[in-house]
């Protein structure tokens, strides 16, 4: 984010935002760009809507208040455009630094974990005002650690593990990446041989299972009940991008442990 930004140099490759280098044509690049940091950083002396006047200035929009209008009304923060920034909670803060990316209507928004430590409410509202800014055009990159925020928003992923991408295709193409249904079965008494075959994970005591076809579910249920196990509850599901991402790491890891090939 920091080298899409122009705040740090690539030690190699280059990186163009909607056709400008943001080396070599780093005006054009930055006016094509908004970016809402993780950190909360605001002048404490300024209303919003006065922060949002004085951010308009920094692209040379003087006579930007319709939309500035808009953009507070969109985020829920009409009724606090003449409150001191101090005086903001953390979550309208963090409405705010997105209201700043947005005053001088960029085609290209970044969004560095802009739900991290929000409310739900301001969770959902986010969610709704970035699917209508993609909706009317913008292209949005989006950091997150929460998978299912990624698998509701996004058309295309790359997954990273420290600091290398391990994964890079549309959402359709990696939730693929795993066929069949999941199944959480918390049970009392030892699971038949049968059922334990299916079992990828544990979460909270209860057992995950990997099955090829919804039909399973019956047979698994069956088995358990042969046995003598008394089944507390169960959930069945689709697999998520979080199933997704440990298989990938558990691939990686597999192919870690192969050794190489030896050369004569």
């Amino acid at each position: 984010i920091s080298i899409i930004a122009g705040l740090v140099r690539a030690s190699e490759g280059h990186v163009s935002v909607m056709g400008h280098d943001v080396v070599d044509d780093y005006r054009a690049a930055r006016l094509a760009l908004g970016v809402v940091p993780q950190e909360l950083a605001f002048d404490p002396f300024f209303t919003v809507r006065e922060t949002l006047v004085f951010q308009s200035g920094y692209f040379g929009l003087t006579n930007n208040g319709a939309w500035i209008d808009e953009v507070l009304a969109n985020l829920g923060l009409a009724a606090r455009a003449d409150t001191n920034m101090r005086a903001l909670s953390g979550g309208m803060k963090r409405r705010v630094l997105v209201a700043q990316a947005l005053v001088h209507k960029p085609p290209v928004i970044v969004l560095d974990e802009p739900t991290a430590g929000v409310d739900v409410e301001l969770r959902q509202t986010l969610w709704a005002f970035i699917r209508r800014l993609n909706a009317e055009g913008h292209t949005i990159v989006l950091t997150t650690h929460y998978l299912e925020e990624a698998q509701a928003l996004c058309q295309r992923i790359a997954m990273l593990k420290s600091g290398s991408v391990i994964a890079l295709d549309t959402t359709r193409a990696l939730l693929s990446h795993i066929e069949g249904v999941q199944m959480i079965l918390r049970v009392r008494g030892t699971l038949p041989q049968s059922v334990r075959a299916h079992r990828i994970d544990e979460r909270d005591g209860a057992i995950v299972l990997r099955l090829a076809q919804p039909g399973d579910v019956g047979r698994v249920l069956a088995d358990c009940a042969a046995a003598g196990c008394e089944i507390e509850d169960v959930e069945v599901g689709r697999a998520d991008l979080e199933d997704v991402f440990l298989q990938l790491m558990a691939d990686r890891m597999e192919s870690d442990r192969i050794p190489p090939l030896a050369t004569a």
